[in-house]
């Protein structure tokens, strides 16, 4: 199962690298719009939150915080790395406790919590593709089996 969700993982973070290409093209740069940012930002930030939970590290990010577009590269491949050890390292049955944003108690096992961040992004991504849309941007195809064709 290790495997397969490092596939996962890895698709994610191909298609989350092939929209912050393109968020960072200078003939689409004034073009792109700022829901778009926001719904990225949000992805990035999320699973920062999520390993950090897994990690048992306190939470130090706004989850709907806007990054700069000129860290989003960074953040995503730290956020990739992190996962990476997350899942080499863990016991994916290990039941996680965690507070969610309201202070509310919860608890997960490792593995359910890693498909929803993989999930969560890929949800955000189809967001981010309609409002590429709306502009007028062809959106990045980012279905995990024209991935699987692709590799």
């Amino acid at each position: 199962m290790k495997d397969y969700f490092k596939e996962l993982l890895e698709y994610s973070h191909y298609y989350n690298l092939e929209i912050i290409k393109k968020i960072n093209d200078g003939d689409l740069h004034f073009m792109i719009p700022d829901r778009a940012i926001q719904l990225l930002s949000h992805t990035l930030n999320a699973q920062k939150i999520w390993n950090n939970r897994i990690e048992g590290k306190e939470d130090q990010v706004q989850v709907w915080k806007n990054l700069e577009i000129d860290e989003l590269e960074s953040i995503e491949n730290g956020n990739f790395r992190e996962s990476l050890t997350i899942l080499k390292n863990e016991d994916l049955d290990r039941i996680v406790q965690f507070r969610n944003s309201k202070g509310e108690s919860y608890q997960n096992s490792v593995k359910d919590i890693i498909f929803h961040v993989i999930n969560h992004s890929t949800y955000h991504r189809g967001q981010i593709a309609t409002e590429f849309r709306k502009q007028g941007i062809d959106p990045i195809v980012s279905d995990f089996v024209y991935y699987k064709l692709n590799k």
